[in-house]
Parts: structure tokens; C-alpha cells; sequence
């Protein structure tokens, strides 16, 4: 029904937020170009990051900045033949603040070329 190239790549990118090993699935699937969106400006970190550089070091500042006390993975939901998408939730204490914070949040991933090129992120509010 769906493209099976992309079901795989979907399969890929939610396995691998479940494990935590996202370094390997980045150095295969995305694109040297990627552009990756958060919703909006938060606590120093860019809402845009372009390239495979800037998206390592968003990671990095995430991983630096937030202690992870738990999450779930939901998905992939597919739009054939070039997008899919997941449900993430998770509970997080801001590392500086102390904050503990859950929320959820939508990635939305574009795909070309067999690669991850966009992916935007849609938080919830409420």
C-alpha cells in the first residue's frame, strides 16, 4: 500500500528514538542538507538548524541541557510517497532550572532521494 522504501526509513527513525541511538540512524538517513524546525525559540537553542553539523549539535545541546526521565515513541504514520510522521512524548528536568516538564510533541519528516532532507517539529499546547 505504502512505499517501502519509505516504510523502512519511518521503521528506521522510531526504532531508533526508542533505543536512543540516534548517531547512526542520522549518519545514514539524513541528508548532508537537512533542515530540521522546532516549533519555537527555547532556552538558547535555534529554532532552525541546517546541515548535518547543526543538527548534531542541537542534539548535543539537548542531551547537555535536559536529563530524560522517561518517553514514548508512537508511530510512524505515513504520507505516501515522501512524508511520515511521529508522536513523541516525554518527561524532561531542564538540567539549569530544575524544571520538570512533560509534554508531546509531532515530528514531520520530508524525505527525497532515500535521505531525511526537512523535518519540523509541532508541540503540544493545552
Amino acid at each position: 500500500m505504502f512505499n517501502e522504501d519509505l516504510l523502512k526509513l519511518a521503521n528506521a527513525v522510531v526504532a531508533a528514538n526508542r533505543s536512543g541511538e540516534l548517531e547512526p540512524l542520522i549518519a545514514e538517513h539524513y541528508s548532508a542538507d537537512i533542515v530540521s524546525v522546532e516549533a519555537g525559540e527555547g532556552d538558547g537553542a535555534p529554532r532552525t538548524a541546517e546541515g548535518l553539523e547543526a543538527l548534531k549539535a542541537k542534539h548535543d545541546w539537548w542531551n547537555t541541557a535536559m536529563e530524560m526521565h522517561g518517553g514514548e515513541v508512537e508511530g510512524p504514520f505515513l504520507f505516501d510517497p515522501d512524508k511520515f510522521a511521529v508522536r513523541y512524548t516525554m518527561d524532561a528536568t531542564n538540567r539549569q532550572t530544575g524544571e520538570r516538564m512533560q509534554g508531546a510533541e509531532i515530528g514531520l519528516y520530508t524525505v527525497s532521494g532515500g535521505k531525511i532532507v526537512r523535518e519540523e517539529f509541532f508541540w503540544a499546547v493545552g
